[in-house]
């Protein structure tokens, strides 16, 4: 009797400095698409999509931050303007103490 054992293989789940650093590997061209696939255990294929994504999405490194930081500080100016607006509306008697 002969007996066929399934075995199931999962999906890889590569992490984000991960894929930067193969993706760099490849853009070095230091070593053949072979090569830096045998060094990582990733399909070629792999690799080249990596690499394209990485220098398609590269200049958004200095961009999209920069962006967000300038729009999370008009955010929460905008925000502690408001409130010191409500503050300067409440009369001052509020805020003495009496002994």
């Amino acid at each position: 009797m002969i007996k066929f054992v399934v075995m199931i293989q999962t999906r890889k789940k590569h992490t984000a400095a991960f894929k930067a650093e193969v993706a760099l590997a490849a853009i070095r061209e230091r070593e053949s698409l072979s090569e830096i696939s045998l060094r990582y255990d990733v399909h070629p294929t792999m690799i080249s999509i990596w690499k394209k994504e990485f220098l398609e999405r590269s200049s958004e490194v200095f961009s999209s931050v920069i962006d967000k930081k300038e729009i999370d500080f008009e955010v929460e100016r905008t925000s502690l303007f408001a409130k010191i607006g409500q503050l300067e509306s409440i009369p001052f008697a509020i805020y003495t103490f009496s002994a």
